[in-house]
């Protein structure tokens, strides 16, 4: 199982559903490992500046979800390997979020900046 990792420092983003960290090329070109099944970042540049930030603090590399307790303490043991952010700027854009109640798909923030 290969891991999503970014290719370079430049221009990287997190998905605001997972926290994923790709470059902003990456989400445009292969989409979310986890979330572009309903969030359909793949080819819809739109659509990545809606749902990823570039906003973001901490950096997460996790190879093996399963047997992590850091990966379970941020809720990404389900996810990829990969990198991942601790904390992801801002919100999916309502109609997304609306969306995804339909589909009956839970939601999360990963914002966790204005927490105390």
């Amino acid at each position: 199982m290969s891991a999503s990792i970014p290719s370079t420092l430049r221009d990287i983003r997190a998905c605001k559903m997972c926290s994923l960290i790709k470059t902003l090329d990456q989400f445009d070109d292969e989409g979310c490992d986890n979330c572009d099944e309903f969030l359909h970042l793949k080819g819809n540049r739109d659509r990545v500046f809606e749902c990823t930030s570039a906003n973001f603090d901490g950096l997460i590399a996790m190879m093996d979800p399963s047997d992590s307790w850091v990966a379970k303490w941020q809720r990404v043991d389900h996810f990829v390997r990969g990198m991942y952010a601790i904390s992801v700027s801002g919100e999916l854009p309502e109609p997304i979020k609306r969306s995804l109640r339909e589909k009956d798909i839970p939601y999360r923030t990963r914002d966790f900046s204005h927490k105390n």
